[in-house]
């Protein structure tokens, strides 16, 4: 099973709460985890990494806290996931740099690994936190689809 961490999961909450009430351009840590009813060291943990990788900006003094570095419409989910994991990757061969798999010139599946790979990351990069913040219904869809994949299985 894919599945990102519960770390990343929190982030995007987080954010989200940022994204639903941009009337209050700097929220707190104790504030934020309150609203989302988190444990505040994690929360300020991810918060601090939001900041680091550019997401969140953090304001010092009284009043400070943490806003949204951009518009909720330019974050994506992607960029959020890889604030807090690291590059979207589901194999090693679909990785860039130099510590790809040791046998992927003889893979018969990286090339493929490489376009799923691709498939999920422009799906991820296709969602926004604006999206995120007032979510569509989605299950009805998801079903539908399965079930016609099925049927389209047992039909062959």
């Amino acid at each position: 099973m894919i599945r990102i961490t519960r770390l990343t999961d929190y982030g995007i909450v987080l954010l989200t709460h940022f994204a639903r009430h941009p009337e209050r351009m700097t929220r707190n840590a104790p504030e934020i985890a309150a609203a989302a009813h988190l444990p505040l060291p994690t929360v300020s943990k991810i918060l601090k990494i939001l900041a680091r990788d550019g997401l969140l900006v953090p304001h010092r003094g009284a009043k400070g806290g943490f806003s949204l570095a951009r518009s909720p419409l330019e974050i994506t989910v992607a960029d959020i996931i890889s604030a807090l994991e690291g590059p979207i990757a589901l194999t090693e061969c679909s990785t860039h740099g130099a510590d790809r798999c040791g046998i992927e010139s003889l893979c018969p599946v990286s090339t493929n690994w490489q376009r799923i790979n691709r498939a999920v990351l422009d799906a991820l990069s296709g969602v926004t936190l604006a999206e995120m913040a007032s979510p569509r219904p989605a299950l009805p869809i998801l079903l539908a689809s399965r079930g016609s994949r099925a049927e389209a299985r047992a039909g062959s």
